[in-house]
């Protein structure tokens, strides 16, 4: 028998070693008896390597690195990679951009070539190093040209002051750039010969301390000779390229030459055939492309004309040959010699071609609708007949003329305001044809003494004070976004209207953080036409793999093609007549498709007007360009996001749009148009994800004041106005600015006044919340055709004088 009071160990109780004999390799042999046991080793063990391979294994990555480098570098620009496309960008109103091309196109053995297109583009090949170039100048001011370009751009060559550097419009240029992703670029200083040795010495100084802010680790190329040219295009071909990862996953081109053929039914729409080299991908016929600035559109046929900046070109019988250098346009035979060579590459197929539809087309009878009942039919009736008047109306008058007649009791206010409203008009209508008749009147009498004399424009205070109502308007958005930082989401109680109808729509909320809320409930009809992704992370993830993995059938990067674009309005054609730059990107499955999308961005540090949710902007995502209205809201891990009224300028925000998908990573621009037509740039950030599930939710918070405070008990006013009321909103939590939490007890009289039960005794001088909550949905404001900004200003011109006439 057991003893009733065993000792038994404690938790201190000392452990020692078990003993390790029988451990070592004979024992457990000698114990096996030859057996050896079955181990299934994981993957991660069998790719474990010893140290002279992992050192091999990463001797070969990076020798595997390398040599891809390389291989990009010799084919850009050689005889089977696209030329090299160099945009030049002027960051000043005194930069010579015509010296700095005057002195690219002077090089030994090279051939200039003039764009069709472009006025001031070139083409410049240079066999003996085996290189070819085409050099694009970007119109000074025109922000949509420059961000389009630096688009497609292999370098950017920006062109400098050699006192200034930049002025201000090249400072807002250089904001979109880095924003938009910047590619390989150069800095190029021309001039400045003219000044003093020691001046120009501390011009140079002071340029290079001026850049390394901007560009670190830059360096400046002097450009006022041939030689120093000549450098200029060594360093252009031999620098490392940057990559923008929104364009290498995709194909594109910048169009050197454009035809636009009508199409039978309409002479503002038709078939444009575009020229250009292939980039980033290979292009396939089958797929969409994107015309920036104009939409998505199909390609019917693809077609390999002869390469017009060949290193090697035919030489034509009786065509003398050029000696150094030759300047050639091939605006002439060009367009005969293509048409004899042209080779169709590939047609599209119909069956595997992608459509064009962007939105779906949303069931009316798709939703649960039943039948109305008998009793519903005659409560109907019965309505009907209760609301019917009997009115006295002439003989012969219809039913519908005599549901507008208005009987006598009836006619009230309104027929007096609108009686008010008449009169006004009809004296202010008096009041203009006599100021009319009074003005003609002394003109013509006071038409032989007057005299034309010119003043400016500032003397002219009646335009003016045009602006004020400009200036109100924007002190009333500072003062709105004042009083939101202050007191962030509150709101007055309405007096007019009980709080249970203005609020109806909201609801409380136990915690925002961890109470549920279904993302499919009350979803509004615009969700009906969007396309939505069971896992977006996954099917991205998919396609990029497919796109570096497999291979794809179409034309190659470096090919010369003609693109047939089917159904695309003249005014794109006329676009590229004026000289602004033709882009063209591929798109991937499922880019034209419309959903929601979220971008993550961060207030420009340039711009501080307030801007309100729900304003117009201009989007800059990626390769496209749309208008649209959108919510701001905070950034956070949880699953419920709360409204943000106004663009912080001091927290990244997301901002949400109804817009076509678009794979990230891309970037994204937010500009604001002036009144004046000038685009202002605002925010700047990436693409977040596709997701219509992510919860916006709107918060309203309606305040008391405590009245009467007891130990864990007050009575709080001002924050309802009725009894109703406070019963109706009764179980939803109430909090304080102070930290304590309480609930409504029950109303006290029929004026609003509630008692209130808290955690704790509240101070005199706190005040009482009450949190409502609602889930809000952009609205579908997308528009693709962005209008053109007015060019920046670069420095204060004259005014414009007007010509009037003096008594």
């Amino acid at each position: 028998m057991a003893a009733v009071g065993a000792h038994r160990p404690g938790p201190l109780k000392q452990q020692n070693k078990a003993h390790k004999g029988g451990k070592h390799s004979g024992s457990s042999q000698r114990r096996a008896g030859g057996r050896v046991p079955v181990k299934a080793q994981p993957r991660r063990r069998l790719r474990d390597l010893n140290r002279v391979d992992r050192r091999h294994q990463a001797l070969q990555l990076r020798r595997q690195r390398k040599e891809a480098v390389l291989a990009e570098k010799r084919n850009l620009g050689s005889r089977d990679g696209p030329p090299h496309l160099v945009v030049v960008v002027l960051l000043h109103s005194r930069a010579a951009a015509r010296d700095t091309l005057r002195l690219l196109q002077s090089q030994d053995s090279a051939v200039v070539r003039a764009d069709e297109g472009r006025a001031g583009g070139f083409a410049l090949l240079c066999p003996r190093l085996k290189q070819r170039w085409r050099f694009v100048t970007a119109q000074a001011g025109d922000l949509h040209a420059v961000l389009d370009l630096a688009k497609v751009a292999d370098s950017l060559l920006f062109i400098l002051d050699p006192v200034d550097g930049w002025d201000s419009a090249g400072e807002h240029c250089l904001s979109c750039l880095f924003a938009q992703g910047l590619p390989s670029y150069a800095l190029a200083v021309p001039g400045g010969a003219d000044l003093p040795p020691k001046k120009r010495i501390d011009a140079r100084k002071k340029l290079s301390k001026s850049i390394e802010k901007r560009f670190p680790e830059a360096k400046l190329f002097p450009l006022n000779t041939e030689q120093e040219s000549s450098l200029l295009l060594r360093h252009l071909s031999s620098q490392k390229q940057r990559h923008l990862a929104f364009r290498d996953r995709r194909a594109h081109l910048l169009a050197r030459a454009a035809e636009f053929v009508p199409s039978q039914d309409s002479d503002l729409v038709g078939t444009l055939k575009v020229s250009g080299f292939v980039r980033g991908q290979t292009l396939n016929v089958n797929s969409l492309v994107h015309i920036v600035g104009h939409g998505d559109f199909q390609v019917s046929q693809v077609d390999a004309p002869p390469d017009p900046l060949c290193l090697n070109p035919r030489v034509v019988k009786g065509q003398k040959r050029s000696q150094d250098m030759e300047v050639q346009d091939d605006s002439g035979n060009g367009a005969d010699e293509m048409e004899e060579d042209v080779k169709v590459l590939m047609k599209a197929d119909p069956s595997k071609q992608e459509s064009l539809q962007s939105e779906v087309v949303p069931d009316p009878m798709e939703g649960e609708q039943t039948w109305p009942t008998e009793e519903e039919l005659q409560e109907a009736e019965d309505s009907l007949k209760a609301n019917r008047r009997v009115v006295k109306v002439p003989k012969g008058t219809s039913k519908y003329q005599a549901a507008w007649i208005v009987d006598d009791g009836e006619e009230g206010s309104e027929k007096d305001d609108d009686d008010d409203e008449d009169d006004d008009m009809d004296d202010d209508l008096m009041e203009e044809a006599v100021s009319q008749e009074g003005e003609s009147s002394e003109e013509e009498a006071g038409e032989e003494e007057s005299e034309t004399m010119t003043v400016s424009e500032c003397l002219r205070d009646d335009q003016y004070d045009e602006k004020m109502e400009e200036d109100e308007q924007m002190l009333e958005r500072y003062k709105q976004e004042r009083m939101d930082e202050m007191f962030p989401d509150e709101v007055d109680t309405p007096r007019d209207v009980p709080a249970r109808v203005r609020f109806q729509k909201y609801r409380g909320l136990k915690s925002f953080r961890t109470s549920p809320w279904d993302p499919k409930e009350n979803l509004p009809r615009d969700y009906a036409r969007i396309f939505q992704f069971q896992d977006f992370s996954r099917t991205r993830k998919n396609l990029f793999r497919q796109i570096e993995k497999e291979e794809t059938e179409g034309a190659s990067v470096g090919w010369y093609v003609t693109l047939h674009v089917c159904n695309v309005p003249v005014s794109v054609m006329e676009s590229f007549k004026e000289g602004k730059p033709l882009v063209l990107f591929s798109l991937l499955p499922h880019e034209q498709k419309m959903s929601v999308l979220n971008f993550l961005v961060r207030r420009h540090p340039g711009n501080s007007e307030p801007v309100r949710a729900k304003e117009e902007l201009i989007f800059h995502c990626g390769f496209r360009r749309f208008r649209a209205s959108p919510l701001f809201s905070q950034h956070t891990s949880a699953d419920k996001h709360k409204l943000e009224r106004f663009l912080r300028p001091d927290a990244a925000l997301v901002v949400t749009v109804y817009a076509p998908i678009t794979f990230p990573p891309a970037s994204v621009l937010l500009f604001k148009q002036r009144s004046n037509g000038m685009h202002d740039l605002i925010a700047t950030g990436s693409l977040l994800s596709v997701d219509p599930d992510r919860i916006v939710i709107k918060r309203l918070v309606l305040s008391g004041h405590p009245f009467k405070i007891f130990t864990k008990t007050a009575v709080v006013r001002y924050m309802f106005f009725n009894r109703e009321d406070v019963m109706w909103f009764k179980p939803v939590e109430l909090r304080t600015k102070w930290g304590r939490r309480g609930h409504i007890k029950e109303p006290l009289g029929t004026h609003g006044h509630m008692k209130c039960h808290f955690d704790g005794q509240l101070k005199s001088q706190d005040t009482v919340l009450l949190n409502l909550y609602k889930r809000v949905f952009p609205k579908w404001t997308y528009d693709p055709h962005v209008p053109e900004p007015v060019p920046w200003v670069r420095s204060e011109s004259a005014l414009p004088e007007l010509e009037v006439d003096m008594e």
